[in-house]
């Protein structure tokens, strides 16, 4: 309850510093840098990728690597993956990785896991710094991400917390279409449904090879779900929304 008073709260405050977000970003006194997030704004608000032809599809997969499930509670993100597509295509020159600033030390259990350390987090560049990058490098794209929610939580707390600026990209997650040309498989996390499709992580629990891979995952459902009839997201959600 209280957090969702939060929210509101942002939201209701995000309003009335205008009718643009992107107005309040710091650090905003470049024309040409305005300009862009001016013009990314009204790309996002025209955007409809829900009838683009899946062979056409262009979407940024992402992957971020945390110190934690709470970002509303202090756990950062410590680096961001990310690879373009079109269609079922990976863009293999279109690739996006950044870690990112962190004075905490991080604990063993997450150093091991994701194989960063406190001296290339020290060195790194800040949040506010990589996610500017990280939007120029995708655009308007709709995002993909595996157990998306995770991600979009993230991304919206740190775009506020250091951006000043709503998040406002559509993130589809991959197991949207994952369940639905594989319903019976009861799939979850991206081992088993890597596994299941015959995908290999090369470098497991590091933002842009996980990415790569949740990547390959989306190809793999975007093949598999043209196969069924489905020409575009529209057709699979209305699909999805019968059952």
């Amino acid at each position: 309850m209280i957090m969702d008073q939060m929210i509101q709260f942002v939201k209701q405050m995000s309003g009335k510093l205008g009718a643009s977000p992107y107005a309040a970003l710091p650090n905003q006194t470049d024309p040409g840098k305005m300009a862009y997030m001016r013009e990314l704004q009204r790309e996002l608000k025209n955007k409809d990728v829900l009838e683009v032809p899946l062979s056409e599809l262009s979407v940024v997969v992402f992957d971020l690597e945390t110190t934690g499930f709470f970002p509303y509670k202090g756990d950062q993100i410590l680096s961001i993956g990310a690879v373009k597509m079109r269609g079922s295509q990976l863009i293999d020159n279109e690739t996006f990785y950044a870690p990112v600033h962190c004075e905490t030390p991080l604990t063993e259990e997450v150093a091991n896991l994701t194989g960063l350390t406190d001296e290339v987090l020290a060195e790194a560049d800040t949040i506010h710094d990589v996610l500017r990058g990280f939007y120029q490098f995708i655009k308007a794209d709709p995002l993909v991400a595996h157990h998306a929610n995770h991600e979009k939580q993230f991304m919206k707390h740190a775009t506020w917390m250091s951006l000043r600026m709503n998040f406002q990209h559509r993130i589809i997650d991959t197991s949207f279409l994952t369940k639905t040309v594989e319903p019976e498989a009861h799939l979850v996390t991206l081992d088993e449904c890597c596994a299941h499709f015959g995908i290999e992580i090369e470098h497991r629990h590091h933002a842009l090879h996980d990415a790569m891979a949740a990547a390959r995952l989306w190809a793999a459902g975007i093949e598999a779900i043209q196969k069924q009839g489905f020409t575009n997201l529209k057709e699979v959600y209305a699909h999805v929304a019968s059952k």
